[in-house]
């Protein structure tokens, strides 16, 4: 019987899995529809079972479930009914547990901008046209989905706006199932770090501080510089701090090609756990290597 994850996030730190799209990826899947890493819940969930189980054998303490672009409105326009879509819900988590049985389960719950597939979750822009109310509603079946189907915990990530992470809240509040709230962020030439939206998110992770379900508050998809920044932020709200950053490539859309050095430097994730943070792992274009190497680390 594994403990609660605040239990041993109290005690210690854990360590997350990487990019799923990454290794899904290098395993040979198409990740080009809409649908993302969501498409092969339906396809090919033999894949998501060998990624898991990839990140398992790398060290990886959590195995994050391929729900992050899972969403009624998503597969509606794939054609899956509503019943269809909580049965993919449903097996996220049990694909997860199958790959990873040692593993906590971190049912994944992407942005509202996530769903859009147009690169929103990147600007937030969304929320002026979608306030809280709406966000709530449309993060509320696949919360209780997957709380439902026995994920130790919701990761609530990539989150770019404030509004949103005021939804998500409320709503874990309400379904009374432990999360982890992380933003999207970028540092300003002020030092300040602010969500993608551009709000001091200092302020959003206070928002988080009264409230027992959050087991944890950080970052996730930022460039690796803006991690020490992040965890000073994510301390002040008084909960354990949780990191998951890119691998601080970018993207060269004219020559469709990453550039940069891929990969998260040993002293990098030192200074993240020497500085607070208790819940660490990788996002996009971090594989089983790069997790390997933070697990050890870690120990």
């Amino acid at each position: 019987m594994r403990p609660p994850l605040a239990d041993a996030l109290a005690a210690g730190c854990v360590v997350l899995d990487g990019g799923l799209a990454t290794q899904l990826e290098a395993a040979g899947a198409d990740l080009s529809s809409a649908l993302w890493s969501a498409r092969l819940l339906r396809d090919d969930p033999s894949a998501i079972v060998a990624a898991h189980a990839a990140y398992a054998d790398a060290g990886a303490q959590v195995a994050t479930t391929a729900s992050y672009q899972a969403t009624k409105q998503g597969f509606a326009a794939a054609g899956i009914d509503a019943s269809g879509t909580e049965r993919l819900l449903r097996l996220s988590v049990a694909l997860a547990r199958e790959g990873a049985p040692d593993a906590w389960v971190a049912g994944s719950v992407g942005p509202y901008g996530a769903m859009l597939a147009d690169g929103s979750e990147y600007t937030g822009a969304y929320v002026e046209a979608v306030g809280v109310r709406e966000l709530r509603a449309f993060h509320r079946p696949r919360m209780a989905v997957l709380a439902d189907a026995g994920a130790d915990v919701l990761a609530c990530e990539t989150i770019p706006a404030a509004a949103e992470a005021e939804a998500l809240l409320a709503e874990a509040a309400d379904l009374r199932v432990p999360v982890w709230l992380s933003l999207t962020t970028v540092v300003g030439d002020d030092g300040v770090v602010r969500t993608r939206r551009g709000e001091p998110a200092a302020e959003v992770f206070a928002m988080a501080a009264g409230v027992d379900e959050v087991v944890a508050v950080g970052v996730n998809c930022t460039d690796p510089a803006g991690v020490p920044a992040a965890v000073a932020a994510a301390r002040a709200s008084g909960k354990p701090v949780v990191v998951y950053p890119n691998s601080g490539e970018g993207w060269d859309a004219a020559a469709r090609r990453w550039t940069g050095t891929p990969g998260l430097p040993d002293d990098a994730v030192r200074t993240w756990l020497d500085d607070g943070a208790r819940l660490v792992g990788g996002c996009c274009r971090v594989g089983p290597a790069d997790i390997a190497r933070l697990a050890a680390a870690v120990r």
